[in-house]
């Protein structure tokens, strides 16, 4: 057993000095149920306002088509995806609040627990274990394909803390359920609830936003078929995006209460919790240098 752990670590060393180096990783290093990237490779910035974001997405009230769907398997409470903000021009998105259930599609599906897994997701075959993603309905994607075109950057607000990940799965049981991300996704979230495929955080109490569009999808060259190659670029665009949504629902607060035309630039600095963090991407912290920001 030392010996295996040792040599994970070594495995981990060399790794982490390909990244050092602007090297493509070999990101297979990170395929155990018990050793995926540390959670400070997809976190957010600590400066972006997340308690505002998930205040925000419980009082969403739009409702597209094809949008509420059971917690889970035999239960009858609801989870309703809400598109409030997706005319943005930047950082629309859509929303919704549920509970987390494990999906082990792809690389893992025979991970612990998980007694109807698949080997494919459905834009190749993920590591459960090492990708942070989240699943959506499957009619639902279906009826949105334009904002939905596979690999869009997620925000997953849970246990007071954000995370990105990508839309890497979908759902197609019979019902199709809401409320459910990758074994390390839901591991990060509640690293102490032993989560796994037949053990789900049953709380509706984790917020999901999934930013739409083609400007969302995570790029070719930062994924392949199995993993996240630069999460660099994940966290990057996570940040860019979740700080254009924000600057818009400061914009619709502020055009719903009245402003008055001599408010000078310092008193908005002021009333608004994320002005001024522009510069805080923090794409190096944590990271080993793993890719490049974008």
């Amino acid at each position: 057993m030392a010996f295996k752990n040792i040599l994970y670590l070594l495995t981990l060393s060399l790794l982490l000095c390909g990244f050092a180096l602007s090297k493509p990783a070999d990101m297979s290093a990170f395929n155990r149920p018990d050793g995926g990237p540390p959670a400070t490779y997809f976190a957010a910035a600590d400066a972006l306002p997340v308690s505002v974001l998930q205040a925000a997405a419980a009082s969403a009230s739009v409702v597209p088509k094809d949008a509420v769907y059971p917690f889970s398997l035999g239960n009858p409470e609801t989870s309703t995806i809400h598109s409030d903000w997706v005319s943005s021009t930047q950082g629309s998105a859509l929303s919704w609040v549920a509970d987390m259930d494990v999906d082990c599609d792809g690389v893992n599906y025979k991970c612990e627990g998980n007694g109807d897994g698949q080997p494919q997701t459905n834009w190749g075959a993920l590591s459960a274990y090492a990708v942070p993603y989240i699943v959506i309905p499957d009619r639902f994607m279906a009826a949105n394909k334009d904002l939905l075109p596979g690999n869009n950057v997620a925000a997953v607000i849970c246990n007071g803390k954000m995370y990105y990940g990508i839309l890497g799965d979908s759902n197609g049981d019979d019902p199709q359920i809401t409320g459910e991300a990758s074994w390390l996704m839901a591991r990060t979230c509640f690293p102490k609830e032993d989560l796994q495929g037949n053990n789900a955080h049953s709380s509706k109490d984790v917020t999901y936003i999934l930013f739409t569009g083609k400007d969302a999808v995570l790029p070719d060259a930062a994924i392949s078929e199995n993993y996240i190659t630069d999460f660099n670029t994940l966290r990057s665009m996570g940040d860019r995006l979740v700080r254009a949504l924000a600057s818009n629902l400061d914009t619709t607060s502020t055009s719903t209460t009245g402003s008055t035309p001599t408010a000078t630039a310092s008193d908005s600095a002021a009333a608004s919790p994320w002005t001024g963090k522009e510069g805080d991407d923090d794409c190096s912290g944590g990271l080993g240098g793993i890719g490049s920001c974008s």
